[in-house]
């Protein structure tokens, strides 16, 4: 080992990202519970001055934008407050997730039973590893969809890589 050099303190960009968005993600959601919000996803993108904070927030009969303002507000006063994000400068933007809202827990697949929605698998089934249909809850670790041709499928969450509502235009 060299001068200077610790092995506490040794950690990857992608270990440091993580762990700030993992750390801005726990304040998100602390402010969310008391707001009566839902965190559909944090992302922390792009690099220096061009990073970018991006919320996306939800509850039952959407979000409004006094909901984003105040997120906003409350969020960023702590992030800048605890010094979270390292070096400062970061765009933060919190809005609703739209009508095509990522699907990721248990509990959103519950919540949008008889909605129409589109999943992307990691491993083909029905021929396909692209589904489209109709939720039908989620049970036993697995999503359940009912396919345009009638045909209910179990689908393990964990071979889901993708999931969204589907808007018909």
């Amino acid at each position: 080992m060299r001068v200077g050099e610790s092995p506490l303190f040794f950690a990857t960009g992608t270990e440091m990202k993580n762990a700030v968005l993992d750390n801005v993600t726990a304040i998100c959601e602390r402010v969310a519970a008391r707001e009566g919000l839902e965190i559909v996803e944090v992302q922390l993108l792009g690099g220096g001055k061009a990073r970018v904070l991006r919320i996306f927030i939800d509850k039952p009969g959407g979000v409004s934008h006094a909901d984003c303002e105040n997120v906003s507000h409350q969020v960023g006063t702590i992030l800048d407050v605890e010094d979270t994000i390292p070096g400062g400068a970061y765009t933060l933007e919190v809005s609703s997730p739209g009508v095509e809202r990522k699907l990721t827990k248990p509990a959103d697949f519950e919540r949008f039973a008889g909605q129409k929605a589109k999943l992307i698998l990691r491993e083909p089934m029905a021929n396909s590893k692209r589904l489209e249909g109709k939720l039908a809850g989620f049970a036993d670790g697995a999503v359940r969809i009912e396919l345009d041709k009638g045909e209910l499928l179990s689908v393990p969450l964990d071979q889901v890589e993708k999931a969204n509502l589907k808007f018909d235009w």
